[in-house]
């Protein structure tokens, strides 16, 4: 019996039997749905994909998509408190995730067929029958306001820099604002701006149904007839506008007490997935700084070499790390863009190892991927990637993001192309989409103008170690890095202090 369970798996994860429905011009405005059963699965997975996100927030409402979804999967609904719905799902060990991102919001579930009847009975009220009671409204309020004022600023300097740098980015923009929205924007919403946020976008057409595994074959169509029970329509993609590429290196500095420097570094492109340059742009970023791969170029030069932290990344497009430490799904968005990300390193090497950073990044430009890499990170890429989709609804999230991106199948798309890019292709992307002159910096450090002062002076930087010792070549080479020209006008570089940022939208005034 296990064997024939073990089999029907390694066929589930081999070979895709799907059936769709996604959303075109001759479905719009109709619901989508995505499904991969799994004949002898003992697990069915959810996935409730709303194609709106926190770039559909209304000026001055920033943060209202990400409350409305978490009234749903955090509050009650019409006829079970939220306390109750956690003591029902406890010995079914289950539970509701949820994520909200620029333009996508997904609800997940995953449980066992022994008690799919009973979870989705409540999974399925949760989102279509909301209670929307005051009390659940003023705890997530609180608890979304306590991130913002808290949680983010104060405990979490590795995404406080990332969403600095895409406030610099988006700067108004329908992206220019986190998805929690900002201090003064989520104290001014209210329970009827939260009702009327799910009228006006729990709509059909909006809506995507997912479901992976073993349920059973008149399933789907019951989903569906239940979720028919929402108001027909669609909102369309938004139109966004043209994203602003830095004019030098545009440096923004929060200023806080720490006794670690974290940096964030990016700046748009004009590419995606779905596009055809995106697979050699992918191979060159993958050999740059592969998110915690310690053979990538960045890990090796910063951390393994010099032991100054304990990663250093680099990214094609938009990145959340899902669960282990692959991409995560149901993230996509229309505009994309390159980042590193210089984790927490010493406050006496921050001016060195951004230098650093920056020299590597405009060799590869000038330079371009080595050839012994390039076979080497291809093929990485082919084996990686086939280990994406682990999970049902790992398997589910990967397939309803290539209906987004256009294709059968992403993960089949990446064996399919990766194998017939050269390295001229892979040179050309760099040399077509990246850049080290011109680089939006987010800093997040103690002593800020004083760090301002060293770097407008372009002051050599020396690096210290605690292990004196180091190779000749490693010290050789830290010469010529610790006098690399950055260049950067004093306009260029803004300061705030930590406590300021997300308080209102866009980046603080500066000091």
């Amino acid at each position: 019996m296990k064997k024939t369970k073990i089999l029907f798996l390694i066929v589930f994860f081999t070979v895709a039997f799907f059936m769709t429905t996604s959303c075109t011009k001759e479905t719009a405005g109709k619901m989508g749905s995505e499904l991969l059963p799994v004949e002898g699965s003992p697990l069915v997975s959810f996935r409730i994909l709303l194609n709106i996100g926190s770039a559909y927030d209304p000026a001055g409402k920033e943060g209202l998509c990400q409350l409305a979804c978490s009234m749903l999967r955090g509050g009650g609904t019409k006829t079970l408190t939220f306390k109750e719905i956690q003591k029902k799902f406890y010995p079914m060990a289950a539970g509701m995730g949820l994520r909200v991102e620029k333009e996508m919001s997904v609800f997940t579930g995953t449980i066992h067929i022994d008690n799919l009847d009973e979870y989705y009975a409540i999974f399925k009220e949760m989102l279509l029958e909301p209670g929307f009671r005051e009390d659940d409204f003023i705890r997530l309020k609180t608890n979304q306001l306590n991130f913002l004022e808290k949680t983010l600023v104060g405990n979490m300097d590795e995404q406080f820099g990332k969403e600095i740098l895409n406030l610099m980015m988006y700067a108004d923009h329908p992206y220019g604002h986190h998805d929690s929205g900002t201090v003064e924007s989520v104290r001014s919403l209210s329970l009827d701006d939260v009702k009327a946020f799910y009228q006006e976008n729990f709509k059909q057409g909006n809506i995507t149904i997912g479901l992976a595994g073993g349920y059973p074959s008149d399933f789907p169509t019951k989903v569906a007839d239940d979720f028919s029970a929402l108001p027909e329509g669609f909102d369309p993609q938004l139109e966004l506008p043209a994203q602003r590429m830095p004019e030098g290196l545009e440096i923004v500095i929060a200023d806080k007490q720490t006794p670690a420097t974290n940096i964030s570094m990016g700046f748009p492109h004009t590419i995606g997935k779905s596009s055809d340059d995106f697979f050699a742009l992918w191979i060159a970023c993958s050999h740059f700084g592969e998110h915690r791969q310690s053979l990538s170029l960045l890990y090796q030069k910063i951390r393994e070499e010099r032991g100054q932290n304990y990663g250093d990344y680099a990214y094609a497009d938009h990145f959340i790390q899902g669960r282990r430490k692959f991409p995560a799904i149901n993230y996509c968005r229309q505009q994309q863009y390159f980042s590193i990300w210089i984790r927490a390193l010493a406050n006496s090497n921050r001016h060195f190892v951004l230098r650093q950073a920056l020299r590597e990044l405009k060799k590869l430009v000038e330079e371009g991927i080595p050839e012994e890499r390039f076979e080497l990170v291809r093929t990485y890429l082919l084996n990686y990637t086939k280990l994406y989709a682990q999970t049902l609804g790992e398997r589910l999230g990967w397939q309803m993001d290539s209906r987004y991106y256009d294709y059968q199948d992403f993960l089949d798309e990446v064996q399919e192309r990766l194998p017939k890019i050269t390295r001229e292709d892979v040179n050309n992307a760099i040399k077509t989409y990246l850049n080290s002159d011109n680089v939006y910096i987010a800093i997040i450090t103690q002593d800020a103008q004083a760090f301002k002062d060293v770097l407008v002076a372009n002051t050599p930087s020396p690096i210290s170690y605690a292990n004196p010792n180091m190779p000749q070549r490693i010290k050789d080479e830290d010469l010529v890095i610790q006098t690399f020209p950055l260049d950067i006008l004093p306009v260029k570089i803004r300061i705030a202090k930590a406590s300021d940022f997300f308080q209102k939208t866009g980046i603080p005034k500066t000091e």
